[in-house]
């Protein structure tokens, strides 16, 4: 028997006992994009792509990244781990980047390729690994180098019998635009230039000392 037309059974539309009107897989608060199989947070997400994508993750240029990251940083180790990617958290530092797994016993498949600086990166690099160096250990908080100052050193490695001035300072200038973008160098005014701590990480002493001894030699060949 039908229930008469108006009848108010207790029961309203969408709200029956018992029931819910379905959400659609694009409505589902749970996710976030149609199709999202995810568990992570967006803002997680993102500090997790941030850190594959580029190679460190400054706590002084990304504050909000960084305090992500130490909150959360045992899930997102976890989720590296699972690409065979090491993350490295400096505390001290502020900084925190990745490393590739390699191991003799376990067949590892290569998910992060060597970028290798080309030789005007690592000239300037080493120029500033060893000013920053000298001024830290100096007592200085703060390192600081200007443009001219990076071409005038950098060029005196180049092949003395090049002319072309320009094409040499252009190739100082790509170097040192790469490092900006790395988190090695700040530019706090035009053509001058902060040195962050990054640069130990980049290059240990031990490192330095092999790159000026091979710098020392190419010094002497071509004197």
């Amino acid at each position: 028997m039908s229930e008469p037309d108006g009848a108010d059974d207790g029961w309203s539309a969408g709200t029956r006992t018992g029931f819910i009107d379905p959400i659609s897989m694009e409505d589902d608060p749970a996710e976030l994009y149609a199709g999202d199989a995810g568990t992570l947070d967006a803002d997680v997400r993102r500090v997790l792509v941030q850190l594959l994508r580029r190679r460190f993750l400054l706590a002084e240029k990304n504050p909000a990244q960084w305090r992500t990251l130490l909150e959360n940083q045992q899930i997102i180790e976890s989720r590296m781990h699972d690409l065979f990617v090491r993350l490295v958290v400096d505390h001290d530092r502020g900084v925190a980047y990745k490393q590739q797994v390699r191991s003799a016993e376990l067949d590892v498949p290569i998910l992060l390729k060597d970028d290798p600086y080309t030789r005007a990166e690592t000239l300037v690099l080493v120029h500033l690994r060893t000013v920053f160096q000298r001024e830290r250990g100096t007592g200085e908080a703060s390192v600081r180098v200007d443009i001219e100052e990076l071409e005038q050193t950098v060029l005196t490695y180049f092949d003395p019998n090049d002319h072309n001035l320009a094409r040499g300072q252009q190739e100082v200038r790509n170097a040192v635009q790469r490092l900006v973008t790395e988190g090695l160098l700040t530019e706090e005014s035009a053509g001058r230039y902060r040195i962050t701590p990054m640069v130990e990480v980049v290059l240990s002493t031990a490192r330095l000392a092999e790159l000026e001894q091979w710098l020392r030699g190419q010094n002497e060949a071509t004197a």
